[in-house]
């Protein structure tokens, strides 16, 4: 299928919110920037607009972990972009719009949660998925005159072209090629086959009749295999594990009920045993449910590009940024607690601030400048201590180690919905500005290497993840509730697991015992690695060599899809594709797996308007 006569195509493989948007953005551009008809393609066998990840065929029980308040697809006022905004409703606003309309144009099977629908309830990725269609509607409504999108439930299997000609692209259920001027990679997730250590579970598993579940997003695992009343160790204590005990136990027919302010489980008899473990040992911080009492802290003050440039270079991160970023969300953090609690703090936000600036970050004059201005300890920004909330415990035997976890989810759960420590909310606010800022020095190439793989793509996502991406606090009251009721048990800090004797074996350092069990889920899901993709596209183009992995320095290899500063991919030459970009979190322009937030400039809108403009640039040049 090719273009209408004299016009000019793109083709967009991946239909979910980044390939929505991006469609979005083609078509917004289109009028000042090409001067011919536009099509636009859009490839995948998921629906426009959700995707396979946010598909309203997924079970009812699964969870957003952000609030509604908290989520646009839209351009607001905020949002610094060269092509012109498409304005419209958070989830919140679209939310309240559809219940006082009736709930007209959405599923019947949604039209209870949207009576019940608030701004701060957490609401189902069904929810989310029929926004998503909205969103991608209310763009095939509006279309510029001269453009069109024609969708294709279909998947692509490979590209081919000239870096100065048409680029085909073949695809699965179609004899008919679509013969396109430009195409955009914009998947989600990137499935892949598993490392060498998951393969050689795998294989243990089948030979001892273990089952064993390497690295994969939840919601497409089939969990039947896993047998009522069966021990299972499950390494990972994010997001993923939240999914999975919801499936196995809810999902199985289990029900909450409350009775005098506390949860109850009642099982359905189908579960089976969970044994969950990490690093940490304990789980992602819930989401929080205050708001900011004050006005935000204006950042960045000192993680700013003047700053970095005048670090010499390369840069570590620990030793050159973190120190600049952690001195942000400090400042965001304090500047909530010395303006809304002001009764709390021995001294002005102003003479902080210059003492914050004075500081050093790891020094003992900043250690001072905290005490002598925030008397209360729980008032005190800990970083270090939140990192590592366990370091250098031990526990006398797996009990006590479950009373002290139960005392740490119920005060994280309590503190994060009061509003007198609002100050969390900051710092919250703070790591997700940094987040932003460190990817654009991170696109500056400056970082070295192994501090980019093991400080930044390691520990950093890591502990973003941890501190600002955790679960709604009722997940964690819920899980509480688990574990009184022996469906889940917790192994401690440090997890190790053994393949050994017919079972998997698991334990912490931290806590007396071992847990025998029958089967090994790795709650989490696989990182980007290229090499190992699974996706006929990336398969075929990698097999030619017209795709490349990022390498560091010829070094260090990160699994990413290698891309240029405009997006466009690059060969295992380092030759750059004029027609063929890549956009998303798999990528080498690092970018957070998240829902834009209102009001914050927000650095996925942009990275779509960057991306759609060069793309109508190059192919209006050629």
């Amino acid at each position: 299928m090719a273009a209408r006569a004299g016009g000019l195509s793109v083709a967009v493989v991946g239909a979910g919110p980044s390939g929505a948007g991006l469609v979005e953005r083609l078509a917004a551009n289109a009028p000042e920037l090409v001067e011919r008809p536009l099509t636009v393609h859009l490839v995948d066998p998921h629906p426009p607009g959700a995707g396979r990840v946010w598909r309203y065929e997924q079970s009812p029980l699964l969870w957003m972990n952000s609030m509604p308040e908290d989520v646009t697809l839209y351009h607001d006022e905020s949002v610094a972009i060269d092509g012109p905004r498409r304005t419209g409703p958070t989830l919140a606003e679209w939310s309240a719009l559809v219940r006082d309309t009736g709930g007209a144009g959405v599923p019947e099977d949604l039209r209870a949660e949207f009576a019940e629908a608030t701004p701060t309830r957490f609401p189902t990725r069904r929810l989310q998925s029929a926004y998503l269609d909205h969103y991608f509607q209310g763009v095939l409504a509006d279309l510029p005159p001269g453009v069109e999108v024609v969708v294709h439930p279909d998947t692509a299997v490979d590209i081919t072209g000239p870096h100065d000609g048409p680029q085909t692209v073949r695809l699965a259920e179609s004899a008919i090629p679509l013969v396109v001027d430009a195409v955009v990679l914009a998947g989600g997730h990137m499935d892949v086959t598993p490392t060498a250590a998951q393969a050689d579970l795998a294989v243990y598993a089948r030979e001892h009749d273990l089952r064993y579940f390497a690295p994969a997003y939840t919601s497409d695992v089939d969990l039947s295999a896993l047998r009522p009343g069966e021990d299972v160790i499950v390494r990972g204590f994010g997001l993923a594990f939240v999914d999975l005990f919801v499936l196995l136990t809810e999902g199985r027919g289990g029900r909450f009920t409350e009775r005098g302010g506390r949860l109850d489980y009642h099982p359905s008899g189908k579960e089976p045993r969970l044994h969950v473990g990490s690093r940490r040992g304990v789980p992602y911080h819930a989401k929080p449910e205050c708001r900011p009492r004050a006005p935000l802290a204006r950042l960045p003050r000192f993680f700013t590009d003047a700053a970095v440039a005048a670090l010499p270079g390369p840069l570590d991160f620990r030793r050159d940024l973190w120190p600049l970023l952690a001195k942000d969300v400090a400042l965001a953090y304090y500047t909530e607690l010395f303006t809304a609690h002001p009764d709390r703090v021995r001294m002005s936000l102003a003479e902080f601030e210059d003492g914050l600036a004075a500081a050093d970050w790891a020094g003992a004059d900043l250690r001072e400048l905290v005490a002598a201005a925030v008397p209360a300890e729980e008032d005190r920004l800990d970083l270090d201590g939140m990192d590592r909330p366990l370091a250098g415990r031990t526990f006398g035997d797996a009990a006590a180690f479950t009373e002290f976890l139960h005392d740490h989810i119920t005060a994280d759960l309590a503190r994060r919905a009061d509003p007198r420590h609002s100050a969390d909310v900051g710092a919250f606010v703070g790591l997700l500005v940094s987040f932003g800022q460190l990817a654009r020095v991170v696109a500056t190439g400056r970082v070295a290497p192994d501090s980019q793989v093991d400080d930044v793509d390691g520990w950093w996502f890591g502990f973003f993840s941890f501190y600002a991406s955790g679960p709604p606090g009722p997940r964690l009251r819920q899980l509480l509730a688990l574990s009184r009721a022996g469906i889940v048990t917790f192994a401690g800090p440090d997890m190790w697991v053994r393949a050994e004797d017919g079972v998997f074996r698991a334990g912490s350092p931290a806590v007396p015992g071992v847990v025998e069990a029958t089967a090994l889920v790795e709650a989490r899901l696989p990182a980007p690695a290229l090499p190992r993709a699974t996706d006929p596209l990336l398969t075929a183009l990698r097999t030619r060599g017209e795709i490349s992995e990022e390498v560091l320095d010829n070094t260090r290899p990160t699994g990413r899809i290698a891309i240029t500063r405009p997006g466009q991919l690059l060969s295992t030459t380092g030759a750059a594709h004029p027609r063929r970009y890549a956009h998303g979190p798999h990528t080498s322009i690092r970018a957070a797996a998240a829902f834009n937030r209102p009001w914050t400039n927000a650095p996925g809108l942009r990275r779509l308007d960057v991306v759609a403009r060069n793309v109508l640039k190059a192919i209006a040049r050629a």
